[in-house]
């Protein structure tokens, strides 16, 4: 059970309208890093979760972040509150008008024309929200580490829109945003290190023989060695063209047939089978000029087809 409290979680205070600012706004209102992508992704993990502390958990932070969404949007809204008033009542001369709206260069009019200066699911480039932003996969320790991780993109993208404005009640309701990413980090690092073990995620652990093993896949200087692959704790081997298949076998696919399979697929892979000697004549060989005009049907037809011989008109 929801309700509504009209007032914000953090007081907003716009010093003058900025659509072009609006519109950069709108990657944290429907955009895949934004506030109403975490509120659905961590709402739908507290319905499937299983634990009563993270379900709590996962609740309260998912409703926060739908009262962030309240806050950028707005933002959003009082941004755009003095282009909205001109554009409506058509105060202006277009060519101004226009220009008041787009700033410097940005894709505000857009925003303008067809959602009037509100805030819409879309991102500041205009492509609306998906739920394939969502990427819970129902393993609390896999769905901790990408709640950890979206809440470091979001706190980026708040740092890059703190840098873009000068307004100083702005900046100050992005610093809260922000700074509520770091401490839902913090909540899902902690619940994800109170389950153990953590990793890997899921239930199995592994084939033994590669769980440890770095492949050098990349050839060519510098070589550089880090923590990451160097140490007692890895088994650090350069593949080349030349490397044996790992787990041993010969690298081969194999696959069997039944008796009822084989037969279907060698009429298939026969009637589908490339000549491999002669030359085949092609279009673009008779476009080129190469072939002379006057021969070019039958040569595209014998390409097609092979010779053919004349016959004898029926009596």
């Amino acid at each position: 059970m929801f309700s509504h409290n009209k007032r914000l979680q953090y007081t907003v205070r716009v010093s003058e309208t900025n659509p072009g600012l609006a519109n950069l706004m709108l990657e944290q209102f429907g955009g895949p890093q934004g506030e109403l992508a975490a509120a659905c992704r961590y709402f739908t993990q507290a319905l499937g979760e299983d634990d009563p502390g993270r379900k709590d958990m996962l609740f309260d932070i998912s409703t926060e972040e739908l009262s962030h969404l309240e806050i950028i949007g707005t933002i959003v809204g009082m941004l755009n509150k003095g282009a909205k008033g001109r554009l409506a009542e058509g105060v202006e001369e277009e060519g101004e008008l226009y220009r008041s709206i787009t700033g410097a260069g940005n894709d505000s009019h857009l925003t303008q024309v067809l959602y009037g200066g509100g805030p819409a699911l879309v991102n500041s480039a205009g492509v609306p929200w998906t739920a394939a932003y969502i990427d819970s996969i129902g393993e609390p320790t896999a769905d901790l580490r990408s709640n950890i991780a979206a809440e470091a993109r979001a706190k980026i993208v708040y740092e890059r829109l703190i840098n873009l404005t000068d307004d100083p009640g702005v900046k100050e309701a992005l610093g809260f945003l922000m700074t509520r990413e770091i401490a839902h980090q913090k909540s899902f690092e902690k619940a994800l290190y109170a389950i153990t073990p953590n990793f890997p995620p899921g239930k199995l652990s592994g084939d033994p023989r590669f769980t440890s093993v770095y492949f050098r896949m990349s050839k060519g200087e510098p070589e550089l060695r880090g923590p990451w692959n160097q140490g007692e704790k890895w088994d650090f081997i350069p593949m080349t063209q030349d490397s044996a298949p790992v787990g041993g076998g010969d690298g081969l696919a194999t696959v069997e047939l039944s008796d009822e399979e084989a037969p279907v697929l060698q009429q298939m892979a026969a009637r589908t089978q490339s000549m491999r000697d002669g030359d085949p004549l092609t279009g673009a060989e008779l476009g080129s000029g190469e072939v002379p005009a006057d021969g070019a049907a039958d040569a595209l037809l014998d390409a097609a087809v092979g010779p053919t011989k004349p016959t004898k008109a029926p009596k």
